[in-house]
């Protein structure tokens, strides 16, 4: 109940900021290519806003502390590590956070290449050996290295406008015709039904775009794990994967399991998981499929 107040609300936001901006800009609202531009906008604006932030909100999320001078040898050898591999492989050096969380995992964000995080939980640090720990860190900065979170945002936006421009056009079309041989019909009728409308089709194509998105970012896992076999060895990598499966679930808040190497894969549809399945994954390494 709790989310979908939030989606309504959501919408309400989206259309208050689309008439914002039509009246800021004295957009034809008639036009398709002016709502093609509107839609653009949107879509890409949330995704962008939310790339920018990704480092503040995933350390706050989880509550992590960036390391900036170690005060312990653990912490020295991921310094040391991280900085190893990301000069090993071509790219600047990322800022790098640990989390208190008793299972393992570890993710990557920030806005591109030159501007990244690293963040680990406590329990990989504590649980995982030197050579599963640092396939989870190649497997990380693999991430970086392929571009995943430009990629996944730019993705995320294009399908936010494809949403928010049929969702638009759909429900202009079905309000117009529904009152076009309607005399005593007012503008307030016809605003009322084509938001009740937009919000019915966002929810819906909404559904079909989250695949779309969830398919990618299944994908992106399974280029990390090569990535991170071509530089610690593919049994290396395997062996991290297989000790994950023994891990306990994911505490990270949802927002963060979808950056995760170890995902909450709630769903029984394939479908609706951000990640591959670990024996999947495993099973991708041994036959080298994306390597």
């Amino acid at each position: 109940m709790i989310r979908i107040i939030l989606f309504l609300f959501t919408n309400l936001a989206v259309m208050l900021m689309f008439g914002l901006i039509l009246n800021l800009t004295k957009i034809d609202t008639n036009s398709l290519y002016s709502l093609v531009i509107i839609s653009g906008l949107l879509g890409f604006s949330g995704s962008l806003i939310s790339l920018f932030m990704s480092k503040w909100i995933a350390l706050y999320s989880v509550q992590g502390k960036i390391i900036k001078n170690p005060n312990n040898k653990t912490e020295q050898w991921l310094i040391n590590t991280i900085h190893y591999y990301s000069n090993k492989i071509g790219i600047n050096i990322p800022e790098i956070a640990i989390f208190p969380a008793e299972d393992i995992n570890a993710f990557a964000t920030g806005f591109g290449k030159n501007s990244s995080l690293i963040a680990v939980s406590s329990g990989l640090l504590n649980k995982m050996n030197i050579n599963e720990a640092e396939a989870v860190l190649a497997h990380e900065i693999s991430h970086i290295s392929n571009g995943d979170m430009i990629t996944m945002t730019l993705i995320q936006g294009v399908i936010n406008s494809i949403v928010i421009f049929f969702s638009r056009l759909f429900a202009n079309i079905i309000a117009m015709n529904f009152f076009n041989n309607k005399e005593d019909t007012d503008n307030n009728q016809i605003t009322i039904t084509y938001i009740i409308i937009s919000t019915i089709l966002d929810i819906i194509f909404g559904i079909i775009a989250n695949i779309i998105v969830l398919w990618f970012s299944r994908n992106r896992e399974f280029y990390a794990d090569a990535g991170s076999a071509k530089l610690v060895g593919k049994y290396n990598m395997i062996a991290a994967l297989e000790k994950l499966k023994m891990s306990s679930e994911p505490e990270e808040p949802k927002n963060i399991t979808t950056l995760c190497i170890h995902g909450k894969n709630t769903s029984i549809l394939q479908l609706f998981r951000s990640h591959p399945s670990l024996e999947q994954r495993i099973t991708a390494l041994y036959n080298e499929q994306y390597m």
